[in-house]
């Protein structure tokens, strides 16, 4: 996923740490105490994909080896998370056999006040919603920098389209109500980032597109917009994920704070 840079702390000793505190370790800390607070032996989890979620990830593939977690079932929400896991030992499962899912940790690209999200700057969005939706506990890892005031114009929004008439059903996109003025942008190259590398359209784990709508100002209502992309015929999913989250954890200048709806 994209990421800004993270927001400076203020004033003395404490702001130089805090600043000289990477990306990176912000993203390991809000990952780990994601696992240690609310992952539990004996429970199925949900896996996120992205460069946050990977933390949590292993995390909990270092807990299982030590012995402090036990009996523990994942469901990965892509192939790379998948690979992960596996390399690290954690027994996985699919939706197919243990769709009831006790709780599920991924990180988001934008977070608003509501604490709504959009998801799917690494391309997972179908797989990170069809398993999210079945926990108990959705729980959002970010670093202070995802934190908004409205979603879209600090990170566009992805959508996973079918490939037969994509042009069509963009078009189709660009002229929902909820949507107006957004710019649609077909991903090309990786489906793990949103640049522009590549001149081949990006293709999900599902054999899908990826369109990114760029917008100029926040969404109105992120509940009417994802109703209406749902809607739209040749959209299989979107990167608006509304009401199911249970708890954010936040790194950022003044240390980890948790904020709940």
């Amino acid at each position: 996923a994209v990421s800004r840079a993270p927001a400076r702390a203020k004033g003395g000793r404490r702001a130089a740490v805090v600043r000289s505190a990477t990306q990176d370790e912000l993203k390991r800390l809000v990952g780990y105490k994601a696992v240690d607070d609310y992952v539990k032996s004996g429970t199925v989890i949900g896996l996120g994909t992205g460069s946050t979620a990977a933390f949590a990830v292993e995390r909990v593939g270092q807990k299982l080896k030590s012995g402090e977690l036990k009996d523990i079932i994942a469901i990965p929400t892509s192939i790379r998370t998948k690979e992960q896991a596996e390399a690290l030992g954690i027994p996985l499962a699919t939706l197919d056999t243990h769709s009831d899912i006790d709780v599920a940790i991924d990180g988001a690209d934008e977070v608003d006040p509501q604490l709504n999200l959009v998801k799917g700057g690494g391309g997972a969005l179908f797989r990170e919603k069809i398993v999210e939706m079945c926990a108990k506990k959705f729980i959002v890892i970010v670093d202070e920098s995802k934190m908004c005031a409205g979603l879209g114009p600090g990170f566009p929004v992805p959508v996973e389209i079918v490939p037969f008439c994509h042009e069509h059903t963009m078009r189709e996109i660009a002229k929902l109500p909820a949507l107006a003025g957004c710019e649609p942008i077909l991903r090309l190259g990786n489906v793990a980032n949103n640049k522009l590398d590549g001149d081949k359209p990006a293709i999900t784990d599902n054999g899908n597109y990826i369109v990114d709508l760029k917008f100029t100002s926040p969404i109105k209502d992120p509940v009417a917009a994802g109703k209406q992309l749902k809607d739209t015929v040749g959209v299989v999913d979107h990167g608006l994920f509304t009401g199911i989250t249970t708890a954010v954890i936040i790194a950022g200048a003044d240390g980890i704070t948790v904020r709940t709806p």
